[in-house]
Formats: C-alpha cells, structure tokens, sequence
C-alpha cells in the first residue's frame, strides 16, 4: 500500500489522466499504483508520463532493461511490484 493515497480513478476530471489510467486498468486489469498517486497532481502525472514515454521513444535503453531499472527501483523504495 502506498504511504500516500492515490486517487480514485472514477473522479479524475483531467482527460489525460484518465485516458493513461484507463489504457493501464485495460493492460494490467487496474492502473499502477504509483500513477494513481502521481494523478493527485496533474502537472507532477504529465512530468512523470513524459519521462517514460521520452525514455521508451529515445532507443537508448532497451526495454527490458527499462522494466528491470523500474522493478529496482519500486524494491528500493519498499513497493510490492
């Protein structure tokens, strides 16, 4: 459980964010944790969406590395992945 409480995604009003969490509840059956936390602030869920979609579209990392730095760093910061 996050140590700050994400938002419920049937009340985001902002049409982004509810497109994102959407496409994540129909990909993994809810959307991520930490993007419902992130969608407590706009600006901050747009910052953190454009860092991810900027690293996947960049080439420079290989995706399954990306998913093995994402996994390190949720067990760093104490979350169940």
């Amino acid at each position: 459980m996050a140590r700050i409480e994400g938002v419920n995604p049937e009340e985001v009003e902002d049409n982004y964010t509810r497109k994102v969490l959407d496409a994540q509840a129909k990909a993994w059956g809810a959307p991520l944790l930490n993007h419902l936390v992130y969608a407590r602030r706009p600006s901050i869920f747009r910052g953190a969406r454009a860092m991810w979609t900027g690293l996947a579209t960049s080439g420079l990392i290989d995706e399954k590395l990306q998913a093995l730095v994402n996994r390190r760093v949720a067990s760093l910061n104490g979350c169940e992945f």
